[in-house]
């Protein structure tokens, strides 16, 4: 059994994925501890909320008080839910959260069936939980209940076996079929992309094409993928491959499970700000297409670039191995866009990047005006969304404000924005239904 234990800001994110999960039927929540019971056992994120409200109130200084840890036994390992109940509580225990709120949902989304832990690394007090040696401590703990409950026993060996598997394919070669496996397989497993061009820019990389196929079976509509292997132009160079011949991860369902799940996990990635940052830093300092591709390669990004016919740009990928995250230029910024490659590298004209200094000097003047901080908030929110999506970033310039904005935080309107739109989904439905 592998344990990966994850911390972040935002609670509502990471509830609202697996509860998205749970409302498409490919989770279910198994059990909680210390959580407030409902009369039917039903639970809402707004319900899951309120049982760590007072841990977080409490909290002192702890930036990053979301626990968010999955556990998962081997694909050949048989776990009932009793079992995922005792492993859950006892691992939860032994690692010093057993007193906290948490709540244990069991995925059934892939092959290997795994349980994902919410809670909060804080304890009522405020006081922050240690986590010395844990990496340490939690891969001990799982060779004992590997032991104590007669799983399989495995290691993050096993993971990175799998990540090493990933190679381009040679097409020239007779066994492009379990060259393309090793790939599309596991891919979906390691990296996060929301989109079928995204999918497909960072199979590129692996010199694989994926294309989404429709049509009739006893007469009702059905999707599917295929797969082909490319050659060195980029085209074609073998016969289609049914996305069942690799697993349901490769199918078209799972796929597009893949895409919205991974829509949810980006919005609250902190690998965006940073990519970004990487990718500005590289346009400033480089003169070619090439040598832009070179110096992030250099960082551990590819670009992935898509031209029609007649050679314009129409599309730009950014595939960051750091964070194992697919990002389409828009998505990372209008400063981004295609468009904009398009424009510098066939008309010659650079684009131009926003300096921060700027936006400290406009929030610096609206401050001496003496604005009404609710208007300041307004005012950092919309430099932060429409100018400047670089002060996310953990080498952010807020700290230099000065304490400008004692009350402003960036992840409270993260999480607020996101509350908002799960607010309006929700009053829509319930429109819908009257």
């Amino acid at each position: 059994m592998v344990a990966k234990i994850g911390r972040g800001q935002n609670l509502t994110g990471v509830l609202s994925y697996n509860q998205l999960k749970v409302e498409k039927e490919n989770a279910q929540i198994l059990f909680t501890h210390k959580m407030l019971e409902t009369p039917d056992g039903h639970f809402s994120i707004a319900q899951m909320l309120r049982s760590f409200e007072p841990y977080l109130l409490a909290n002192r200084k702890t930036e990053k008080t979301v626990l968010h840890i999955s556990l998962n036994p081997d694909p050949k390992d048989k776990v009932n839910d009793e079992k995922f109940t005792a492993i859950a509580e006892e691992y939860m225990q032994k690692m010093g959260y057993g007193e906290q709120p948490f709540v244990v949902f069991k995925h059934t989304d892939i092959e290997r069936t795994h349980i994902h832990i919410v809670s909060v690394c804080v304890d009522e007090e405020g006081k922050k939980i240690s986590d010395s040696y844990e990496r340490k401590r939690s891969m001990q703990l799982c060779r004992e209940l590997e032991e104590k409950y007669g799983l399989v026993c495995a290691t993050d060996k096993v993971y990175k076996q799998n990540e090493n598997v990933f190679h381009p394919v040679n097409y020239k070669t007779n066994d492009i079929k379990s060259q393309v496996a090793s790939v599309v397989r596991y891919l979906p497993k390691f990296y996060q992309f929301q989109s079928m061009g995204e999918y497909n820019a960072l199979l590129s990389l692996f010199n694989i094409t994926a294309e989404e196929v429709k049509g009739e079976l006893h007469g009702q509509p059905k999707q599917g993928v295929v797969y082909f292997a490319l050659n060195e132009s980029g085209e074609k160079a073998s016969n289609p491959f049914k996305a069942s011949l690799f697993g349901k991860t490769a199918g078209y369902i799972q796929l597009q499970n893949h895409f919205a799940a991974s829509k949810v996990l980006l919005k609250e990635n902190d690998a965006r700000p940073t990519i970004r940052k990487a990718i500005e830093t590289t346009l400033q300092v480089t003169t070619s297409e090439q040598d832009f591709k070179k110096q992030l390669s250099e960082k551990g990004i590819n670009v992935v670039i898509r031209r029609n016919d007649r050679g314009r740009i129409y599309g730009i990928t950014f595939i960051d191995h750091n964070s194992k995250t697919v990002w389409n230029g828009s998505r990372l910024g209008k400063e981004l866009s295609a468009n904009v490659f398009n424009d510098w590298w066939d008309k010659g004209q650079r684009p131009q990047v926003k300096n921060t200094d700027d936006i400290k000097m406009t929030l610096a003047r609206a401050s001496y005006e003496n604005l009404p901080i609710d208007k300041l908030h307004d005012l950092f929110d919309f430099l932060r969304n429409e100018i400047s999506p670089n002060l996310n970033s953990e080498n952010s310039s807020i700290e230099g404000f000065g304490g400008l904005l004692p009350e402003a935080q960036v992840d409270d309107y993260e999480e607020q924005a996101f509350t908002d739109r799960l607010r309006k989904k929700k009053k829509r439905r319930n429109n819908n239904n009257n």
